[in-house]
């Protein structure tokens, strides 16, 4: 009964990471486009501004492709801990780059960093309990 209920609880959380991850790429991507955009950037971010916040994401995007063959690669999922604990921090970086620049961030991407960080740290916990169970 425990091993279904263990199994059932890894396909989830799974499948909750790779929804993360899939969301984290494209919805990062799709902010280079106002008409794509899962984000609503207000009419104060324009200009250098949003230039700023595109690539930012761009580079976001990047990151999180180049980690996750990383960490794929090298049996080191593990790591996504971190990568979730920095995904939550960009929060706190988001409203600083709100207030210094006097514009308003949609709240959609505080959610989005939340969950994509608590995926992260559920899915890299994950590895840390099956590596254990296994040793």
């Amino acid at each position: 009964m425990e091993s279904k209920i263990f199994h059932s609880a890894k396909f989830i959380l799974v499948a909750n990471f790779m929804l993360s991850v899939m969301l984290l790429t494209v919805g990062s991507l799709f902010s280079l486009s106002d008409r794509y955009s899962l984000f609503d950037f207000n009419q104060d971010l324009y200009g250098e501004l949003i230039n700023n916040v595109r690539v930012t994401m761009v580079y976001l995007a990047l990151t999180e492709i180049a980690i996750c063959i990383y960490c794929i690669v090298r049996k080191k999922t593990q790591a996504f801990v971190l990568v979730g604990f920095f995904l939550i921090l960009m929060m706190g970086s988001v409203y600083f780059y709100g207030e210094i620049n006097d514009v308003e961030i949609d709240e959609n991407l505080y959610l989005f960093f939340l969950y994509t960080g608590v995926s992260h740290i559920l899915f890299g916990i994950l590895s840390n309990l099956k590596r254990d169970l296994y040793q």
